[in-house]
């Protein structure tokens, strides 16, 4: 895939509404595989959306759910497995037989793989039991594939993205919210320079998207999985919608 932006950076300001998939093309693959990774690239995405985690002995996975049991044919919380034994797990089955065999990849196996002609919105997972300092993998992965410039990483959690822009002042980062976020996670927010919001697309229309501009913010929204509603976000002047399904995207935002 040859790159058609140079830079994170540069896409955000170009002025077009980028395709983002959604953890791949996962309407049609078995979601964050590389399998799903590749679809949305032949289906035209700007870029990838992913989520990484923290296995139990320290590399950067991509995964969504804080448990294996609904995507493998495995269980358990992915913080508590190792690298290998999350390998072991089929990852494909449970989407069809088609994907079969499909395994989690690693940060570094999709940057390896997709790194040089790819942008990446890197999702860093927290929950209860926290990132169990992922950032500092997902930013040493980002210095070993010279990705600083191809990439925005983001969170729900403004602590994750605290910790991550003392470890990478210049990569872009964005902070991901919904309606139903609590008010404490925005406290943080007064301290922690960012660059992207990343609104649920509900939460967006004419007057945020003024506040967004006002407050040199830029706007990637999420799940939007109906046409008319990316045209409408795309004439608001969002920067990248994401959505599970990149070919619908692409063909939306090109009519």
């Amino acid at each position: 895939m040859s790159a058609k932006f140079a830079s994170i950076q540069e896409a955000m300001a170009s002025g077009e509404t980028l395709a983002m998939a959604h953890r791949g093309a996962m309407a049609s693959a078995p979601m964050n595989t590389m399998a799903a990774f590749e679809l949305a690239i032949e289906q035209g995405a700007d870029a990838i959306e992913l989520d990484v985690q923290r296995s139990s002995d320290g590399h950067a996975v991509i995964a969504h759910d804080f448990s294996v049991d609904a995507t493998t044919d495995g269980s358990g919380p992915v913080a508590e497995k190792s690298l290998a034994e999350l390998q072991e797990l089929d990852a494909g089955s449970w989407f069809s037989s088609g994907f079969s065999g499909e395994r989690i990849p690693t940060l570094d196996q999709v940057f390896a793989s997709l790194g040089g002609g790819t942008l990446f919105n890197v999702e860093i997972k927290s929950g209860h039991q926290g990132s169990g300092n992922i950032e500092e993998q997902v930013a040493a992965c980002v210095r070993r594939y010279s990705m600083a410039n191809r990439v925005v990483i983001s969170s729900f959690d403004p602590y994750v993205l605290l910790n991550f822009r003392l470890l990478m002042p210049t990569v872009m980062t964005g902070f991901l919210y919904d309606p139903a976020l609590p008010s404490k996670y925005f406290i943080p927010l007064k301290k922690l320079s960012h660059e992207a919001r990343h609104p649920r697309h509900d939460m967006v229309d004419e007057v945020y998207m003024r506040w967004a501009r006002q407050n040199d913010y830029y706007v990637n929204t999420w799940t939007v999985n109906e046409r008319e509603r990316a045209v409408e976000l795309q004439r608001l002047g969002v920067n990248a919608i994401i959505s599970d399904d990149p070919e619908m995207l692409v063909d939306a935002l090109s009519s």
